[in-house]
């Protein structure tokens, strides 16, 4: 069977969210560079991998059998979000980096989703969300203002910074406080909710927060020992300099 492509930057925490995911799932893949300098990622070539229905033979059957009726064939030929990650198996395409996490679980190693389990499989839900509109969303600014801005010859705006410092800390002691109970996010099994916070806390060890984790002992420790494993390792070589 061919190995999936995954098309993106690996300076993109979005890109390596999915390297972690495919990585401990097993899943064969091959990660197709994108280039963000020349505005690749806005070409038609990328714009085209996003087909929003996911399946190249579906999208081409249904706009044969409805064009009478629809006259947007183009928009349904292509995200005009222009972003990444891609992933293309076979004529199967998906975007956006969590829906493609979860693909590569399904396909892979569904366990990490724990979707055989009721309560199990609701607390995987749970914890993929807070880290999606909790965590990330705390950290995020502040990567983007350490990390990104600089590059991109911006200045850091520290005002930005603070402000989600003080909703990052209010997030880790949330963590902390379930993490004294409770070896992983959603019970004492790895899954998809704690790989999916991987590439982000990668990033914070890149700034001048990176000793953050310091004060939440059991934090720390989930961390310690997430950055154990041979799928987070692969992350954190791809995401060095």
């Amino acid at each position: 069977m061919a190995p999936v492509k995954l098309y993106g930057a690996t300076l993109s925490w979005n890109v390596t969210r999915c390297v972690a995911a495919l990585e401990e799932a097993g899943v064969e893949y091959e990660l197709v560079p994108i280039n963000f300098g020349t505005g690749e990622h806005k070409g038609p070539d990328h714009l085209a991998r996003n087909t929003i229905l996911g399946s190249a033979n579906y999208l081409t059957t249904l706009t044969q059998e409805s064009q009478a009726t629809c006259k947007c064939s183009e928009r349904l030929q292509q995200n005009p979000f222009g972003q990444v990650p891609a992933l293309q198996d076979g004529d199967l395409y998906v975007f956006e980096s969590r829906a493609i996490c979860k693909y590569a679980c399904r396909k892979s190693k569904p366990e990490l989703l724990k979707e055989g389990d009721i309560k199990e499989s609701a607390m995987v839900d749970v914890w993929l969300e807070v880290e999606a509109h909790q965590y990330t969303a705390a950290l995020s600014p502040i990567l983007f203002e350490c990390l990104i801005h600089p590059m991109l010859g911006g200045a850091t705006d520290q005002t930005v910074i603070d402000a989600n410092l003080v909703k990052i800390k209010n997030v880790l002691a949330v963590y902390e406080a379930h993490l004294s109970k409770s070896k992983y996010l959603a019970g004492d099994f790895l899954s998809l909710a704690d790989l999916n916070h991987v590439s982000v806390t990668l990033c914070l060890a890149a700034t001048p927060y990176a000793s953050l984790f310091d004060a939440y002992p059991h934090v720390k420790a989930w961390w310690t020992d997430l950055l154990a494993r041979p799928s987070v390792q692969k992350v954190a070589a791809l995401m060095k300099p």
